[in-house]
């Protein structure tokens, strides 16, 4: 019997867990006695109020997709944090790319927190050697430092997967590849650690979700992409998934907890939620804060709906409750918005997840608008960077550092980020409070 992908990649590692441990400490000072015990990630929220977020990463994260999940969930998932978000992904990037332009294109943002997702061309795209992953542990760790020392957490995010069925080089299997990104994800846990930071995992829940998918989907419904490497919406949401869990967010959106003995009920909801009306077994709602919304049929990797069963993003990030307690029957039906559904009394005790179990959120339209608007916002960051701000580098070096070019350059990189707040603010416009209806009809 052919041994499951991933026990395969775990015994091709073991061997390699002592270098990889070397490589990251050898060119390295020697320790102070502080610095002898690795630091661990604090504990507690990543995020705080206010916080300005950056996403960086190479051409996957220049798609846009991921990163637009994750600033969709922060802006209407947690709205009450406040955040703002700049996407930075740069085509064919490794970490050695971001270390070269930490300093022009990121930190004039003044981000809090950073999320990093390199590694798929650290990789090569041949078999794995030390010589690849020293190269990558030094860029990755040279960047985290430099950040650390600015003042910002840095989410360590692991390379991604390849997929097993389009990922299609005669010279170099999708197995031998995932053993690569897997030492290269083993690399990136380890200098997420020693300097304290939290740690993402990109890759294994990428393989986790390949691997359940296909049997039940079939081997061309890809998780990491048509040509293999850059994933459809569905691996972006597992990816999107992964980063969000690093942020350590509860993922608790919000509850709504009817008792139903005596007459009107009783309903209370959490915060960013209020009740409006109780009347005749319908309650009216108004939400400030979204349950993330999901598009695409049941088996498209165009869309995220085909690959909810395969990650535990409502089950862990996007728990919207329905408590009901005193129903005098066996079940009832649940009517949010224009769906229905029947659910037992036991069911609805222990509480119903209504984002999971409603296919047509009432949010859908509210979401999609915010969705756009960053989905435009996040394309004019890729054109701000690329296109504008990385050449201010260049300029830099023609004129010698001028004063009066110096000048000149901090003028136009304060008017592109004027305009960049102008999106930003455009994005926060959109989301306004939802009013929504839940009915509830017992069994007869």
């Amino acid at each position: 019997m052919t041994e499951p992908l991933r026990v395969r990649c775990a015994r091709r590692r073991v061997g390699a867990l002592l270098p990889v441990a070397l490589l990251l400490t050898a060119p390295l000072a020697p320790p102070t006695r502080a610095q002898k015990q690795p630091a661990s990630a604090p504990a507690g929220p990543v995020l705080k109020h206010g916080d300005r977020v950056a996403i960086t990463g190479d051409s996957i994260t220049e798609q846009r997709i991921y990163s637009r999940f994750i600033e969709d969930y922060l802006l209407t998932c947690v709205p009450q944090l406040e955040l703002s978000v700049v996407q930075l992904g740069w085509s064919g990037e490794k970490a050695d790319g971001l270390a070269a332009r930490l300093e022009n294109d990121l930190l004039p943002f003044k981000p809090h927190v950073v999320t990093t997702c390199y590694g798929m061309n650290d990789g090569l795209y041949r078999p794995y050697e030390p010589e690849i992953g020293a190269r990558y542990a030094a860029a990755l760790r040279d960047s985290v430092q430099r950040l650390k020392a600015a003042g910002a957490t840095v989410v360590v995010g692991s390379p991604g997967a390849v997929d097993t069925h389009t990922f299609r080089r005669p010279e170099l299997a999708p197995t031998v590849y995932n053993d690569n990104l897997a030492h290269l994800r083993d690399i990136a846990r380890e200098v997420a650690r020693t300097a304290g930071m939290p740690f993402a995992d990109v890759h294994q829940p990428m393989i986790d979700a390949m691997q359940a998918a296909k049997p039940v989907l079939g081997d061309a419904y890809h998780v990491c992409g048509g040509d293999g490497f850059h994933p459809a919406p569905n691996g972006h949401l597992v990816m999107a998934y992964a980063l969000l869990k690093a942020l350590r967010l509860d993922g608790q959106i919000g509850t709504v907890a009817v008792e139903m003995n005596g007459r009107p009920w009783k309903v209370a909801t959490s915060d960013g939620h209020k009740v409006l009306s109780v009347a005749d077994g319908d309650i009216e709602l108004e939400s400030t804060r979204y349950p993330f919304c999901f598009f695409g049929d049941e088996a498209s990797p165009d869309g995220t709906r085909s690959i909810l069963p395969y990650v535990p993003f409502n089950a862990e990030l996007n728990r919207f409750m329905l408590r009901v307690r005193g129903l005098p029957a066996a079940g009832a039906t649940v009517t949010w918005g224009a769906a229905r559904k029947h659910f037992t009394r036991v069911q609805l005790e222990a509480g119903i997840n209504l984002a999971a179990e409603y296919r047509d959120s009432p949010f859908a339209d509210a979401f999609k608008s915010v969705d756009e608007a960053v989905a435009r916002k996040q394309a004019f960051e890729t054109s701000m960077v690329k296109e504008g701000l990385t050449w201010f580098r260049k300029f830099r070096e023609l004129t010698d550092r001028d004063a009066e070019a110096e000048a000149a350059l901090t003028k136009l990189r304060a008017r592109v980020l004027e305009k960049h707040a102008r999106l930003q603010a455009e994005v926060r416009a959109l989301i306004v409070p939802v009013r929504h209806r839940l009915s509830l009809r017992a069994d007869e």
